[in-house]
């Protein structure tokens, strides 16, 4: 493969139209510059056309604040960008975060940081938010579509890493390594074979089969364990494991049960006294999902009634918004519970590469308008502009989701040649993509003009 030469163009400057002076558009456009941005040329793969690179305005007005100690990875992409990065080790309460956010375009969190409705509505110039993690529940996510901002997350990067911690933790329950760790600690000389097993034989049963709970499979089963799985739709089993056709079918069987859903209505409290009371006898409970899942006072009591024969468990209902001496639960003190603060995800490998899955998203977002992989939005995305393609433009109109917004935009867009459109709408929003060749500066702003002028209009930006 060829490699990369940029050689910067000339960037547009703020024009005027017959009425006046354009106005930049609330999200992602730099206060002061055109709603259009910059290019650079980049080589191509043998024997196909070179794409343009598209970027905002005045890289350097781009700003992006990145919070709970994102990793280095994300950090160095953005600022390759010639975006403004500022960073910051922990999360922040609300009151120190609206006044952080009120210039910001984009913000990276992981899963403390709140991001409610308050704190959005301070965000004037908010475009995109980037949650480096698996979970997108610290997010108001309605009230962020209905302003135009995308949210991204990354859902898969950490599968790896949490698979690897359930099956360590098969190993510590099934042996009461973690008790007789705190003895060992306390002085205390315990050597016991009463109640400890090999796993070789066992039963595991996944609830939940997406890319956690797969890869679990395939690390269990290597380790000789029959496996079990239960989930909402029907999917492909991976080696020897067998689908369950309900819930209560995997309770009754298996030795270890893992948890691995997504926290939504028909998950919360999922696990409570009943289904607790149908899993086997001296069986065990790991959840490395979401902490709603649980009802914890129902677990607690089955731990030190013996029924359940220990538990793991790294998610919490409530969890401390830092590290420190803050965490309280019933399950302190159970018998062989091994509880740890929501590290599943928390190696150096998952955390890297969710910098580099969630960054590019956002570079992706800022800079050409795709929106593929958002959690709250429509998911849009159009083939690149070829670099011999002069005098092109790509238009990104995000507006209310009612009758007629297309008719509309048609028109306005009916004197010029729109070489390429897509559009799709989720709930109440709607996203439109089209690139427009042959269009000189002053139809530029008249088109950003115009389309941001539409009563429909939530977000208008140009790039080229």
């Amino acid at each position: 493969m060829p490699s990369t030469n940029s050689t910067p163009v000339q960037s547009v400057a703020t024009a005027t139209s017959a009425s006046g002076p354009i106005t930049p558009g609330p999200a992602l456009v730099p206060e002061g510059s055109a709603p259009v941005v910059t290019r650079e040329r980049q080589g191509s793969v043998s024997g196909f056309k070179k794409a343009k690179v598209l970027k905002p305005f005045n890289t350097a007005n781009i700003k992006i604040l990145l919070l709970e100690n994102v990793n280095e990875t994300a950090v160095a992409a953005l600022r390759d960008q010639g975006y403004q990065v500022e960073t910051f080790a922990k999360a922040l309460g609300e009151e120190d975060l609206i006044a952080k956010i009120k210039d910001v375009h984009c913000i990276g969190i992981r899963s403390k940081t709140k991001l409610t409705k308050k704190v959005l509505d301070a965000a004037e110039k908010l475009g995109v938010i980037g949650c480096f993690c698996i979970g997108t529940n610290q997010v108001d996510l309605e009230h962020a579509a209905s302003k135009g901002i995308a949210v991204f997350n990354s859902p898969f990067s950490n599968s790896r890493s949490v698979a690897e911690l359930v099956i360590a933790e098969i190993v510590l329950l099934s042996r009461q390594l973690g008790d007789r760790n705190n003895e060992m600690h306390d002085g205390v000389w315990s050597k016991v074979s009463a109640n400890c097993y090999e796993i070789r034989g066992k039963t595991i049963g996944i609830v939940g089969y997406g890319h956690i709970g797969s890869q679990l499979s395939v690390l269990a089963e290597s380790m000789g364990m029959r496996v079990l799985f239960y989930d909402v739709v029907p999917l492909m089993p991976l080696g020897t494991s067998k689908q369950v056709h309900t819930l209560s079918d995997l309770l009754t069987e298996a030795d270890f049960v893992t948890l691995h859903v997504p926290e939504t209505e028909d998950t919360k409290n999922m696990i409570g006294e009943n289904e607790l009371n149908q899993m086997k006898q001296g069986s065990f409970l790991i959840n490395a999902s979401r902490g709603t899942i649980v009802q914890i006072p129902a677990l607690a009591k089955a731990l030190r009634s013996g029924h359940l024969g220990g538990a793991a468990v790294d998610v919490f209902p409530k969890e401390p918004a830092a590290n420190g001496k803050f965490f309280e639960s019933e399950l302190v003190g159970c018998p062989n519970t091994l509880l740890t603060p929501h590290i599943g995800g928390s190696t150096e490998e998952a955390q890297s590469m969710i910098g580099v899955e969630v960054s590019q998203a956002l570079i992706k977002f800022i800079n050409s308008g795709t929106s593929i992989g958002a959690v709250n939005f429509p998911e849009v995305d159009l083939r690149a502009i070829r670099d011999d393609q002069e005098n092109s433009i790509r238009l990104c109109y995000t507006h209310a989701n009612v009758p007629g917004v297309l008719l509309r935009i048609t028109n306005i867009l009916a004197d010029h040649n729109v070489d390429k459109q897509f559009s799709d709408s989720k709930g109440k929003i709607a996203y439109l993509m089209a690139d427009i060749s042959d269009v000189t500066p002053e139809q530029i702003q008249d088109i950003y003009r115009l389309v941001s002028e539409t009563p429909t209009n939530i977000v208008t930006r140009v790039l080229y």
